[in-house]
């Protein structure tokens, strides 16, 4: 039997950022973290010291990317704030406003017609259970699907709006 392990395949499980630097480590633990943690929880993800965590998390807490939960431990999360204004600014940045209107048209039609589909207004609404078994999956993709439009829906308005309000003329 070979060895396949010639680097170019995925990391290994036990140390996913093994070849990145602690400042990233501690950006990646952060980003998949789904509630808030304490430093030495993210030093653990990110294989490195507490303290190390702590200087990286309070340089994202400053900007923006971290909220920080006082208390004993201090505890830390991604603010999902800060990663909706970088998208829409990304969006208002790389596209005219009549794309992102052509997108907000294209979204709309898409989450009208789930809505039709389902005869629910959101896709919190719908009772997968009422599916045969063997379509379920299928909903279910469906309904993550809708969701997504409807979030980037909200996301690309925002960048139209954002786009449309820096190309107005001023009035000077």
């Amino acid at each position: 039997m070979t060895d396949d392990s010639g680097g170019t395949g995925p990391p290994p499980f036990d140390r996913p950022f093994e070849d990145e630097d602690t400042k990233q480590r501690v950006y990646d633990a952060v980003l998949h973290a789904r509630e808030p943690m304490t430093a030495a929880e993210i030093a653990d993800r990110a294989d490195c010291s507490t303290e190390s965590a702590r200087t990286h998390l309070s340089f994202y807490a400053d900007l923006g990317i971290v909220i920080t939960h006082e208390g004993r431990p201090v505890r830390y999360e991604r603010n999902d704030d800060y990663f909706e204004w970088r998208r829409v600014n990304e969006l208002a940045r790389e596209h005219t406003v009549d794309e992102l209107q052509s997108k907000v048209s294209e979204l709309t039609d898409r989450i009208e017609e789930y809505r039709r589909e389902y005869s629910a207004e959101s896709p919190a609404e719908v009772d997968v259970l009422e599916f045969d078994a063997d379509r379920i999956d299928d909903v279910y993709v469906e309904l993550g699907e809708w969701a997504t439009a409807i979030e980037e829906r909200a996301l690309h308005e925002r960048a139209r709006r954002k786009v449309a309000g820096s190309t107005v003329p001023s009035h000077s």
